[in-house]
Formats: structure tokens, C-alpha cells, sequence
């Protein structure tokens, strides 16, 4: 589980290690962007949101607002926070949708009860078993986290984390604090057999308890399963350096769609006419 190179969170403290140059990656690297877009669009679908109703939602940690943009694209607005100012400004320079805080994630969430309809974070969780400073608890900050986001958040809605873990001793202890905290849920692993394209998404459950979604079996898992929400194997929204997808295309159409099928949703069959603009009738 853990990895042979160094960890970010073992260099320096996050709103140190992500200064300006490491800031600019998020805006210029398109291979960061489009894993990020990724992984964003895997938690969005595990959150299950209802069909065609924009949601206020959190993104802990959002950094540059990759993964805000995407929220944007599904019609959704959102608020995102985090401690890296230099992130922050790349965010504002890419004039992102959403409102942008600026907080640490071990001093609780500011809102009030019942603000968001649910809440995804993007490889920021790990961050918090980390003491930065002689006064910081790993535990108490988790916990501190964990509480204040329960209360932030309406009952029956979901938060979906992505996240490295170092290993299973960290896995345990963010775990316990969540559900001390209130949530119910767990650990839902995409491809555990893969070295590379292994990823961790503690989904959680705010006041209702639901059922853990699989986690993704393999590149080309089946797609006659149910409960199974798979990446596509074929993108088209990576064609600028701002992650911003070519909308309403026919490509992005039948990825929709199919991410809908994946979902157990009802959707028309494909046609030659899918995504096709047509002439007005008179």
C-alpha cells in the first residue's frame, strides 16, 4: 500500500509543499488533469445524486478546481476549501464556479447543520494523520473533521474521499473517527489487484445507513452488473489545459449515457441520431 517514493505529506506541511510551482502543475500538466477530472467523476457517482437535480456540494481540499469543474459540468454548485492559498489562486485564475474558503481541514468544517447535499474530497484526506505541529493530534483532528462535517451535512446524503493511504494502521484510524463521528459506510477499493490503477474511496453515510457500493474490478469489468459504475474506456473532455470537457457532443452524450446505464438508470438506445443536430421542422 505504500508507496516506494517519498510521500508529499511527509515533505512538508500541505500549505507548504503546495506553493506556487507545485500550484501551476495542476494547471498546465494535462496527465494531473484528466486523473483528477478521473477520480472526481468516480466519487460524483458514488455519491449517487439524484437523477437531473443540481446539488450543493463540498469539496474538501479542492486545490485548483479540477474537480470542482467538473461538479460545474453535471450542473451542480459548490463550495470548496482549502489551506494552500497558492492552490487557491490558480482556482480564481481559472475562474472556477464555485465559492472558495480558505481553511484547514483539522480545524472542523464552518457551516451550518444541514448545508450540503453531500461532499467529495480528492486525495486531501491523508493529509490529517499527519502532525505537522507539536500541538497537532492526528486523532483529534480527524475526529474534529469527521464531527463537524457530519453536522454540515443533510441527512440520508453521502461523502465520498479519495485518498492515499500509507497503510492499513492509517486506514483504521481514519475509519474509527468517522464513525465515531456519526457515519456509517467504508472502504471501497477500484481495482485492488492492480498496482497503478488501485484507488481508495471511503464512502460515507450521513444519518441513514445505505448499501457499500462495489468497488471496480478491472479495466474492462462487466458491464451486465449492477451497482457497478465504471470509468469509460474512451474520454474526449481533455482537449485544453483547463480541464474543461467539449460538451454536448456526441461523445460526451453517449459517455453520459452510459454512465447512466452503469448506474441502473433508464435510458433511450443509442441511434445514428444520438448527438446529432437537427434542422428545425416547420
Amino acid at each position: 500500500m505504500a508507496s516506494s517514493c517519498r510521500r508529499p505529506e511527509h515533505s512538508a506541511p500541505p500549505d507548504v509543499f503546495y506553493n506556487e510551482e507545485e500550484a501551476k502543475k495542476y494547471s498546465q500538466n494535462s496527465r494531473m488533469i484528466e486523473i483528477q477530472t478521473q477520480m472526481s467523476e468516480r466519487a460524483v457517482e458514488l455519491l449517487n445524486l439524484p437523477e437531473g437535480q443540481p446539488c450543493f456540494l463540498l469539496d474538501v481540499g479542492c486545490g485548483s478546481g479540477l474537480s470542482g469543474d467538473y461538479l460545474s459540468e453535471e450542473g451542480h454548485h459548490w463550495v470548496g476549501v482549502d489551506i494552500s492559498t497558492a492552490m487557491l489562486d490558480v482556482a480564481l485564475d481559472r475562474e472556477v464556479e464555485g465559492d472558495l474558503i480558505v481553511g484547514d481541514m483539522g480545524h472542523g468544517m464552518p457551516f451550518r447543520p444541514g448545508t450540503f447535499d453531500g461532499c467529495i474530497s480528492i486525495s486531501a484526506l491523508q493529509w490529517l494523520c499527519n502532525a505537522d505541529k507539536r500541538t497537532h493530534s492526528p486523532p483529534k483532528r480527524l475526529y474534529t473533521f469527521f464531527s463537524t462535517l457530519y453536522s454540515s451535512l443533510s441527512r440520508g446524503s453521502r461523502a465520498v474521499f479519495q485518498l492515499y493511504p500509507e497503510n492499513s494502521e492509517q486506514l483504521e484510524l481514519i475509519t474509527t473517527q468517522a464513525m465515531k463521528a456519526g457515519f456509517s459506510g467504508g472502504m471501497v477499493v477500484d481495482y485492488p489487484n492492480s498496482s497503478k490503477a488501485k484507488k481508495f474511496f471511503l464512502c460515507l453515510f450521513a444519518g441513514v445507513s445505505g448499501v457499500l457500493p462495489k468497488g471496480l474490478g478491472s479495466e474492462t469489468s462487466d458491464k451486465t452488473v449492477p451497482n457497478q459504475v465504471q470509468y469509460s474506456g474512451q474520454r474526449c473532455r481533455f482537449k485544453n489545459m483547463k480541464g474543461k470537457s467539449a460538451k454536448k457532443g456526441r461523445d460526451w452524450i453517449l459517455e453520459k449515457k452510459e454512465r447512466r446505464r452503469r448506474q441502473g438508470r433508464e435510458v433511450r438506445d443509442d441511434t445514428k441520431y444520438t448527438g446529432r443536430q437537427r434542422r428545425p421542422h416547420f
